[in-house]
């Protein structure tokens, strides 16, 4: 059954690159003719789709060295660790000082956790595609699709408890064992992340304050906010001539 397994990923791996370029060419003679104007928007599901498919298969048909699957290992207990220590915080600042006091945890205490979990070659970071923190939340191309895949998993009903993602890239500064997991908004979070109507007057002012260029409002409870994003080098690239 395993091997079973194995040979399906191995063959969605492979056709996916040819799926997302018919999918393109599809695009471009409807585009052509003027026959559908949302197949964009189609398209661009279908790919966010298609490349999130693609991520989780790869180290699943491709890399299952002990290593990696236990850098796998350590990542889901990172993230878990992570998010858990971070809500606990959350929760007691809120009832202790409500929502404004609450704004520092995310401010300090989170950059904080994401330092004392990068060590040992692994990158920790929260990353969002309506970040709040414009130099630690902003993802990079390959953590944009796999949140958009993210998003479109949930908005099809898929549970977000259990929503990840593992691979190893080649990148240009080396090979990376990457690893991703959806962070759900709560009830909680709608009083600093939902919509305008959500969110004191008192805890706008404060978030215009320290994020003057926040983008992580208009959330509703159970979608995703962003993503735990844990990589580590495997092997350093050799510099070309």
């Amino acid at each position: 059954m395993f091997t079973k397994l194995k040979l399906s990923l191995c063959f969605i791996a492979i056709a996916m690159p040819g799926l997302m370029m018919a999918l393109k060419r599809h695009s471009q003679n409807y585009r052509s003719v003027k026959m559908n104007r949302n197949l964009s928007g189609i398209l661009s599901k279908l790919l966010a789709s298609a490349s999130l498919l693609a991520a989780s298969t790869v180290f699943a048909a491709g890399n299952t060295s002990a290593e990696q699957s236990q850098y796998l290992e350590e990542s889901r207990k990172v993230a878990q660790e992570f998010m858990q220590t971070l809500g606990g915080t959350l929760k007691k600042q809120l009832a202790l000082g409500g929502a404004e006091s609450a704004i520092g945890v995310c401010k300090e205490i989170a950059p904080a956790l994401a330092n004392e979990y990068s060590k040992n070659g692994r990158v920790v970071k929260r990353v969002s595609l309506k970040n709040r923190n414009p130099v630690q939340g902003v993802p990079d191309a390959w953590e944009q699709n796999v949140l958009a895949g993210f998003e479109l998993a949930q908005q099809q009903g898929k549970p977000l408890s259990g929503m990840e993602v593992s691979t190893v890239r080649d990148e240009s500064d080396g090979r990376w064992f990457r690893y991703m997991k959806a962070i759900p908004t709560h009830a909680m979070c709608l009083q600093c992340h939902g919509q305008p109507s959500d969110i004191s007057e008192g805890v706008r002012a404060l978030l215009l304050k320290e994020y003057p260029q926040d983008k992580a409002i208009g959330y509703s409870e159970g979608q995703v906010r962003g993503a735990i994003s844990i990589k580590r080098l495997l092997e350093v690239m050799p510099v070309k001539d």
